[in-house]
């Protein structure tokens, strides 16, 4: 019997062959919120018949399901590349790194086709009883990674799913010894491609990384369920600096609508040889859209700029996951 209450709970995850057939959870996240849950779509009929003064129960129906939601948590040094995978869309076999205990995972982006997964909640009520809600085809539609003073680096993935399933058999959670990357690791570099430099003074950093798709597939014999969603827009990625205004660096690139290259990344401690636990996002461009700084008291200057990351004509925005994990 679990905790009645939401100190019980489990999250498991797992990726899927095809879109919305379940595969049992293999992986389960240490998560700080979650809120997926089913949506249905339904119709009333209410035909006049004297004497009826309400519409009949009988005759309500379910048009549509589906399910959407999202999970917040801490990004760990292990178990974190299906979630990675499902959102930048490579398919990613991790590498070992000279014959030792460490493996890399290279996510670039890519278009997410065939990348969903299953995604199943425990959920405990007061008796200690856990009941089960599996949701099936799972696509992340958003993910943003955010870390400040002090702070662990966290984030939010936001899903559109094809169904909830309460049917299935409730997975034994499991989970390996993690740690979580936070603001002691954390790096920013700026610069030309490949030869980028620290950047001082930064406090917080955000990035939101949206896979815009066409999640309204639903049509005729599919039993009201949707179709796997497909890609309908441009990748938007953008974000955030919030940092003392110690140099002008930033705040030149705001003017000039120069572009410069970003890597934002974490690095823990090592696993073997030089090879560490890293977390790292590099985008090969981004432009600086506002604000550039303004004096509002006495207090160290302190702007927040915002950016968006685009495509500099070679180089793929990628998240680089340096773990022990043999797997994704």
């Amino acid at each position: 019997m679990a905790i009645g209450a939401g100190i019980g709970s489990q999250l498991g995850i797992a990726a899927e062959s095809s879109y919305g057939t379940f595969v049992a959870p293999a992986k389960f996240l240490e998560f700080a919120k979650e809120d997926l849950v089913l949506k249905k779509t339904t119709a009333q009929s209410a035909g006049i018949a004297a004497g009826r003064l309400m519409a009949l129960s009988s005759r309500r129906v379910v048009t549509q399901r589906e399910a959407s939601g999202s999970i917040e948590l801490e990004v760990t040094n292990k178990a974190m590349g299906l979630l990675l995978q499902a959102l930048m869309g490579t398919t990613v076999t991790p590498v070992q790194q000279a014959a030792t205990a460490a493996y890399l995972q290279t996510h670039t982006l890519a278009d997410t086709a065939g990348k969903s997964l299953t995604i199943q909640k425990g959920v405990p009520l007061t008796t200690g009883v856990v009941s089960d809600k599996t949701f099936v085809g799972c696509k992340v539609i958003s993910a943003e990674f955010s870390c400040e003073v002090g702070g662990m680096l966290v984030a939010t993935f936001e899903f559109d799913g094809k169904d909830c399933d309460e049917t299935q058999t409730l997975a034994a959670a499991s989970y390996p010894t993690m740690s979580p990357f936070h603001f002691g690791q954390m790096a920013l570099k700026t610069g030309s491609f490949g030869a980028e430099t620290a950047l001082d003074g930064v406090r917080k950093v955000s990035i939101k990384i949206e896979r815009p798709q066409a999640t309204d597939r639903f049509y005729a014999n599919q039993s009201a369920l949707k179709k796997e969603p497909i890609s309908n827009d441009l990748v938007k990625i953008t974000g955030s600096l919030e940092m003392d205004y110690v140099a002008t660096t930033i705040d030149d690139l705001h003017t000039s609508d120069g572009a410069t290259s970003l890597i934002w990344e974490f690095v823990g401690p090592i696993i073997a040889l030089t090879h560490a636990e890293t977390f790292r996002v590099k985008l090969p461009a981004i432009k600086v859209d506002d604000a550039p700084p303004t004096v509002d008291g006495f207090d160290v200057i302190r702007p927040t700029f915002q950016f968006t990351a685009l495509y500099d004509g070679t180089n793929a925005p990628a998240i680089e996951y340096m773990s022990t994990d043999v797997a994704v």
